[in-house]
């Protein structure tokens, strides 16, 4: 049997949690090595981090860093990244959008006071008025249950995780996008995923305030 892959990174969201999320959908098991402090990172930088940054995959006989590159090796391994070379570069093209939306998100909690109502405010401008309505026309334009030629990809996984994120902060995201929560329910109720959401899985909770502590004292 092969051995699971290990995802090194705190014990948080961040950038690993989309990772988590692709593995969890294509029904991948895998175990996680957080570190704790600052000289743990340290140390990994030394000796493991190619580029110095988090996060990590082991996957495969190798150490995967930068986000993009572990996501579109995964997804192509679990053929989650299309069939030919255009289905590639349409759920390419739509990750990139959804991951431009999801760095405002992952970046807020770090916001203090004006800062980050201000950084809130243009995460609900930017879905409702540019993300949202893109993903809604895709599916209305081809009536068809998934993103890329109604099959589950890379960018399915994605634009339901940012959904749930969005909506932590915006309840009412959706409203006026009846694709959308369509799309949503049936991504809740596929076996992977429905499981990913339950209690007791590896999903990570929104930020705390404990959580944004423990990550300035490693990182900065």
């Amino acid at each position: 049997m092969a051995n699971k892959p290990i995802l090194h990174y705190v014990n948080g969201r961040g950038r690993m949690e989309t990772i988590r999320w692709l593995l969890a959908a294509a029904g991948v098991e895998f175990e996680e090595k957080f570190f704790e402090t600052k000289e743990q990172l340290q140390k990994l930088q030394k000796t493991e981090l190619f580029f110095q940054q988090v996060p990590m995959v082991e996957i495969d006989g190798m150490k995967l860093v930068q986000t993009r590159a572990i996501l579109h090796y995964i997804a192509e391994k679990y053929n989650l990244l299309g069939k030919d070379l255009k289905e590639r570069v349409l759920t390419i093209m739509y990750s990139e959008g959804i991951m431009d939306l999801m760095e405002l998100i992952i970046i807020c909690p770090f916001l203090k006071g004006e800062e980050q109502i201000t950084r809130l405010t243009e995460i609900t401008n930017k879905a409702k008025n540019r993300y949202f309505p893109a993903f809604e026309k895709v599916f209305k334009s081809h009536g068809q249950n998934f993103l890329v030629s109604n099959q589950l990809s890379m960018a399915d996984v994605q634009l339901f995780e940012v959904i749930l994120m969005v909506e932590e902060k915006v309840p009412d995201a959706l409203s006026g996008f009846p694709s959308l929560q369509a799309f949503k329910t049936r991504m809740s109720n596929l076996p992977t995923i429905k499981k990913f959401l339950a209690s007791g899985s590896k999903r990570k909770p929104m930020p705390d305030a404990k959580y944004m502590e423990e990550v300035i004292k490693i990182f900065f």
